[in-house]
């Protein structure tokens, strides 16, 4: 069992590494305003924004106890403060992470 974890950890981060290594290869051939560019940095958002709808609407683990009420209001307030914050990731990851602690134990 032992054994076979580490061949995982070693497997998986040989892909991690390869594709980075790969990406700081080619990163100098590679203009930002190319399509092909722009299409993998779309795949990108778009997966990263189905992962996060798919976490909000079908949670897994403790989340999944949190009424979906809550889950949309920090959300809405989170955005709201993203945009106040003029696009400051910290702010809101950090209230919402704390409002939500604290609306599901009271809630």
């Amino acid at each position: 069992m032992t054994s076979s974890i580490v061949i995982v950890i070693l497997v998986t981060s040989f892909a991690t590494y390869l594709s980075r290594f790969l990406g700081v290869v080619s990163s100098e051939s590679i203009k930002e305003t190319s399509k092909l560019f722009r299409w993998f940095n779309c795949l990108a958002y778009s997966t990263l924004a189905a992962l996060i709808a798919r976490t909000i609407i079908f949670p897994a683990g403790a989340l999944m106890e949190t009424d979906y009420f809550i889950r949309f209001i920090i959300i809405l307030v989170s955005l709201i403060i993203f945009f106040l914050s003029k696009k400051n990731l910290v702010y809101p990851t950090v209230f919402s992470a704390v409002i939500l602690s604290l609306l599901n134990s009271f809630y």
